[in-house]
């Protein structure tokens, strides 16, 4: 028998005979041949060394060569050093669910500066402590509205990460609401389709900033109209953005969220990610997720807890507020320090150039013969590209030319099976736009 399996042979004998089955084969024989494994006759182990050097030849089939234009919601940053040396420390490394304060405090600041710096990236007034990622922010930051004014219908905006509402439509399946999308108009917010959704039993539009196409755009004109009707807007944002563009506070935004990949996560085949969620303090009682507080002890001395604890289920179980046991603590703290050790200035300063890099490399692709730079509305690092072939070809020629061209629209788009949307950050060269437009252009002509 397998040493790590506590069952003996004569332990499997007497469960067998126990269930009234002959064998383990007859035991899964209910189990129809196409959901079956082909055997459940496993190969023997292998040693260290033999497991190392078969991982090792696996990992060089994966092609790492690429240079990166692709977007999407998740982006190419540079991630400082000293983000993994710090965030390796046993201290952060190890921290569970820091729900006895006197012995977490360590966990408990780290988390509360992160919020503290959502609260100043975004405008508004609290945030929570990271959820799991951007989308389930966006979906948590959907159903707070609906308990927050008591209504049945949610409106968003077709240029929200396709991504994004696709995981919204899972979680909501069989839920009892309504639930309306509408379009985008050359890839902005279509306003009138909006504006004429607003009625009594709208609780919430769900807006992004940039959205999905890379445009960018104020929705104070929204915001207020919404208001007006007595919803709530919900505005999902790109973090790095905020660096120069007006905050989701100043437009009016009543709840903001976004995935916080961009703030010091590297891209790592899909996660893991941050969430972040942050609101007006007004509507605290319904945010969801965890809430760290400052507060003082018995001798007066600073200190940090879990706050409004009474929303969460191992207290309220069925009645409350939130289902959130768990916030990617880990991933949170790597993005207070990103955001630490970038600071208030180099902020600005990574945003703008973001978008100046974005700027140039619009001008090169413009050059090519028959490619359409989309320029129906301001971008920040993320634009749309109209191009003469089918984006998905041209993506797959580019790589072979060691470029992940950008995201081909169509995907999730109808249509627009010739729209590739390009992201640059502040990690793309001079050299590597130039190189990446001539290459491009060499696609298009053969």
């Amino acid at each position: 028998m397998n040493p790590y399996i506590a069952n003996t042979a004569e332990d499997v004998e007497k469960m067998l005979k126990a269930i009234g089955v002959p064998t383990i084969d007859a035991l899964f024989a209910d189990i129809r041949p196409q959901h079956a494994p082909k055997s459940f006759d496993l190969p023997a182990g292998l040693s260290e060394f033999e497991v190392v050097s078969q991982l090792n030849r696996l990992a060089l089939k994966n092609s790492t060569g690429p240079i990166p234009f692709l977007g999407g919601g998740y982006y190419d940053h540079y991630v400082p050093a000293a983000c993994q040396a710090l965030i390796s420390r046993s201290e952060f490394y190890t921290a569970y669910t820091p729900y006895q304060p006197e012995c977490s405090q360590g966990t408990l600041q780290a988390l509360f500066e992160f919020q503290s710096n959502i609260c100043a990236l975004t405008g508004m007034d609290v945030a929570n402590a990271s959820l799991y990622e951007g989308g389930t922010a966006l979906y948590e930051a959907m159903m707070m509205a609906l308990r927050l004014t008591g209504r049945e219908k949610v409106v968003m905006d077709g240029g929200v990460s396709p991504i994004c509402r696709k995981l919204i439509k899972s979680y909501t399946h069989n839920l009892d609401f309504q639930f309306v999308e509408t379009d985008v108009v050359h890839g902005q917010v279509d306003r009138q389709a909006i504006l004429k959704l607003l009625d009594k039993k709208v609780a919430a539009v769900i807006l992004q900033n940039p959205n999905f196409f890379g445009a960018v755009d104020d929705h104070s004109d929204i915001i207020e109209q919404a208001h007006a009707a007595g919803a709530l807007v919900i505005e999902s944002v790109y973090p790095i953005s905020l660096g120069m563009l007006k905050t989701p506070a100043e437009m009016g935004a009543d709840i903001v969220t976004g995935e916080g990949q961009s703030l010091g996560l590297p891209l790592s085949f899909g996660g893991p990610y941050l969430g972040f969620l942050a609101t007006r303090k007004k509507n605290i009682r319904q945010m969801p997720g965890r809430i760290v507080g400052e507060t003082v002890d018995a001798e007066k001395r600073r200190c940090f807890v879990n706050t409004l604890q009474a929303r969460e289920q191992h207290i309220r179980r069925e009645k409350a507020t939130s289902n959130i046991c768990t916030n990617v603590a880990l991933c949170a703290i790597q993005a207070s320090i990103f955001m630490s050790l970038i600071g208030r200035e180099g902020f600005r300063k990574l945003a703008r150039l973001n978008f100046e890099k974005a700027e140039f490399a619009k001008e090169e692709i413009a050059k090519i013969k028959g490619v359409e730079v989309k320029r129906s509305s301001p971008t920040f690092n993320e634009f749309t590209v109209l191009l003469p072939k089918n984006a998905n070809d041209v993506i797959e020629a580019m790589m072979t030319r060691g470029f992940a061209a950008g995201f081909p629209l169509g995907r999730y788009y109808k249509g627009m099976d010739n729209y590739l949307l390009v992201a640059v950050t502040e990690k793309r060269t001079k050299d590597e736009i130039v190189a990446y437009a001539k290459a491009l252009g060499e696609v298009l002509k053969s």
